[in-house]
């Protein structure tokens, strides 16, 4: 009969492919309770999210662009959430953060430049819809 040593335990023939209980994977029990609490709140926020469409904020506060300037917070919010914890980066090394950050610095250039391109659009050219 032979025998396999893993981390000093020893796992006979037969063993080492059964599924584990919950009490084998101590740093999923501990983060159990994080993970539902952010999964709740994220269906809060998505309810949130769809109660927040039936309202006019443009009216609210006069002029245009409120309701997706609300969206786009609320959405920012809940992927601060899914990131951080789902996809833990909030234990993640410097590296990381600044490739995250490089990221956020060229998706923000991109809303600007379109930002740019419709208050001084090409001349010759018109947003009128056809």
């Amino acid at each position: 009969m032979s025998q396999a040593h893993d981390h000093g335990k020893e796992i006979t023939p037969g063993t080492a492919h059964e599924p584990a209980t919950g009490g084998d994977h101590p740093h999923f029990d501990m983060h159990l309770g994080l993970y539902l609490g952010v999964g709740g709140f994220l269906l809060v926020a998505t309810a949130v999210t769809v109660w927040l469409s039936y309202v006019d904020f443009d009216k609210m506060f006069g002029g245009h662009g409120w309701n997706i300037i609300i969206a786009m917070i609320v959405a920012t919010v809940k992927v601060g959430f899914v990131g951080a914890i789902f996809m833990h980066l909030k234990g993640e090394k410097k590296l990381v953060w600044q490739f995250l950050y490089f990221t956020l610095f060229f998706v923000a250039g991109l809303f600007l430049l379109t930002l740019l391109n419709y208050s001084d659009p090409i001349f010759g050219t018109s947003h009128a819809h056809h």
